[in-house]
């Protein structure tokens, strides 16, 4: 069905949203780790892959 999502889309959207989490929080308290943060957007960019994927 258009614009509904499976259980795969919202565990990877909860997925994403918890490394977000975590990447921020590792920032605030050890200093920015570039890697993380491109780690983080790979991570982003798949999971709007994923949904605009689910949608079409």
């Amino acid at each position: 069905m258009p614009g509904s999502t499976d259980g795969s889309t919202k565990t990877m959207g909860a997925l994403t949203v918890g490394a977000l989490v975590a990447v921020t929080a590792y920032t605030v308290a050890l200093g920015s780790n570039g890697w993380l943060w491109f780690g983080w957007v790979v991570l982003g960019l798949i999971t709007l892959a994923l949904v605009a994927s689910r949608r079409a």
